[in-house]
């Protein structure tokens, strides 16, 4: 009897685990950036009122719950962002400018003043987020941030401090939504 229960705790453990679904939203349990292959550290879905905007999902190297050393990592990391709802490019762009904003002082925001201008031009040139559609974000260290749509790159924005600066939207001391910050850090 003992030899069948540990065969069947063997069998269990062996299974493969069962990716995260958040809203309808079924998350890979890995992600691939660069040559780099992360795994998911957690996963929220951000609201606006009462109105699910998106699932947000932070894929990293190894799992990680402290925000300031997710921000201060300089090595390949992802922001899938699963679309719950359409989204005109410039409501989601602003979204994303005033938490940078909450996020940074003055003379920080003037010295990412070129990339925000990248930022809003590849967001300008998307039109619009549809439901269903995936924005991912995927920081690259020799060449900064790739930002696409459902696979297809719209455009790659230089720099350590503007990746930071993004991050920071989600997992900054005044982050876009409390509760998806948690939920990113695999909380």
């Amino acid at each position: 009897m003992r030899r069948i229960a540990m065969l069947g705790l063997l069998l269990v453990t062996s299974l493969p685990l069962s990716a995260l679904e958040l809203a309808g939203v079924k998350l890979s349990d890995t992600a691939q950036v660069g040559s780099q292959a992360l795994v998911l550290n957690g996963a929220g879905v951000r609201t606006k009122w009462f109105f699910k905007v998106y699932v947000g999902a932070l894929y990293l190297p190894q799992k990680q719950s402290s925000a300031d050393m997710v921000i201060a990592d300089e090595r390949e990391h992802s922001i899938a962002l699963h679309m719950l709802r359409d989204l005109g490019s410039k409501k989601l762009y602003g979204a994303f400018n005033e938490a940078i904003q909450a996020n940074h002082t003055g003379p920080e925001l003037k010295a990412l003043a070129d990339q925000l201008r990248q930022m809003a031009a590849i967001f300008d040139a998307i039109g619009e987020a549809k439901q269903g559609d995936v924005i991912t974000l995927d920081y690259l260290p020799a060449s900064g941030t790739q930002v696409s749509l459902n696979g297809v790159s719209r455009g790659l924005i230089p720099g350590a401090a503007f990746n930071r600066a993004l991050l920071k939207i989600w997992l900054g001391s005044k982050p876009a939504q409390d509760d998806l910050k948690k939920a990113m850090l695999g909380g």
